[in-house]
């Protein structure tokens, strides 16, 4: 496989190579073609795996509560969760799930609305087996 570059592209290309610490150009560009097609699954709304990071006040009446509620009501995506506690009033949750985008991202949006929630962000991934 060969391809043309235009100079300034691959100067900076190569700077992004190094600064990302890919070993070779090839390496570099599997990487990203390996992106491209895992956020076209994310597209096609194919079955995928991601977390979802939750940042959240304890103090908040019920928010635990209604974190957990929520994992219950969609136990057939989640695989598992982890708890950590960031200080004196904030906890972080990542929820590692895998299903279909659509319910994920269903999932991400009722985390997101409670009350209580600080911060929450989807990570989606691919599960592996297309590569």
């Amino acid at each position: 496989m060969s391809i043309s570059i235009e100079e300034d592209v691959l100067r900076k290309f190569n700077a992004l190579i190094k600064e990302e610490g890919f070993p070779t150009r090839s390496e570099a560009i599997k990487q990203l073609i390996k992106s491209a097609l895992v956020q076209k699954q994310w597209q096609k709304g194919e079955n995928i795996a991601g977390v979802i990071t939750i940042i959240y006040d304890h103090h908040k009446s019920n928010v635990l509560q209604k974190i957990v509620e929520s994992q219950h009501d969609f136990n057939d995506l989640v695989i598992c969760s982890q708890h950590a506690h960031l200080d004196h009033t904030n906890c972080m949750e990542n929820i590692i799930v895998q299903g279909t985008v659509e319910k994920i991202k269903c999932l991400h949006k009722r985390l997101a609305s409670v009350k209580g929630i600080k911060h929450t962000v989807l990570s989606m991934t691919t599960t592996g087996g297309e590569f």
